[in-house]
């Protein structure tokens, strides 16, 4: 009769290994991935979002601290850089149209922009933040080394501003579907580029998960709108603190 082998000796390794985080990230992805395609690519599936709520619960359940997992998951963070770089690939093969599309996508980007760190920081202070929790919004659509930078440059809380990031691109990647179809909006290089302006890397990659084309475009305004945002955030944050407050 087969056996299973023991699991104790290799589970004992693997607690205290790096690797044990970056099996859990793995293994939570995994898990994600696979109720995203039993949902049949339904974006209130999202992987991301569920792989994180996989991941807190984990941690909480076991007692684990988190820089104990990143020792581990930090590979997968080292990733992110080639990935990004990767995105050259698809926007070179879209080239003739973004030619063609410049003045909209420059119109676009400026008011995206602009729009998403005044209402951000708008809105924060009208229910009532603080000046520091308003300069750690401010950023939350850029990608999350640029968003944390800026916060830490304007006095806001970079590791929240992180969380807000994160947070945005799940929104995002989950209701951009439902905000469309009301506005009837059907080209895949306008979705695309909303979605990575306004959802950057968690919208970028479900805009792939859509379509190439949407991908592409998604990709370009997740780098420009990053590029835009560090250039505009630390002088307009504080003018509208300054005029609100």
């Amino acid at each position: 009769m087969f056996e299973l082998p023991a699991l104790g000796p290799f589970w004992v390794y693997l607690s205290g290994s790096p690797l044990l985080g970056l099996t859990m990230t793995l293994c939570a992805y995994l898990a994600a991935q696979w109720v995203f395609r039993r949902s049949e690519g339904s974006p209130l599936a999202n992987p991301v979002a569920i792989a994180i709520a996989l991941l807190a619960a984990a941690l909480w359940l076991s007692g684990m601290s988190y820089q104990r997992y990143f020792a581990g998951a930090q590979f997968v963070h080292f990733l992110l850089g080639p990935a990004t770089v990767a995105l050259a690939v698809p926007l070179v093969r879209q080239l003739p149209r973004l030619r063609q599309a410049f003045l909209p996508l420059a119109a676009a980007l400026v008011a995206g922009c602009v729009t998403a760190i005044v209402s951000a920081v708008g809105v924060a202070l009208l229910l009532g933040a603080t000046p520091e929790l308003a300069f750690t919004l401010g950023p939350k659509s850029a990608t999350s080394p640029i968003a944390m930078a800026i916060s830490e440059r304007l006095g806001g809380i970079p590791a929240l501003t992180a969380a807000m990031v994160i947070g945005t691109g799940v929104f995002g990647a989950v209701f951009a579907k439902y905000v469309f179809l009301p506005l009837r909006i059907q080209s895949h290089a306008a979705r695309g580029f909303a979605l990575g302006l306004a959802s950057h890397g968690v919208g970028t990659a479900r805009a792939f998960q859509l379509s190439a084309e949407m991908g592409a475009f998604a990709g370009l305004a997740m780098g420009l709108n990053g590029a835009l945002t560090a250039l505009v955030a630390p002088w307009l944050v504080p003018l509208v603190v300054g005029w609100m407050g």
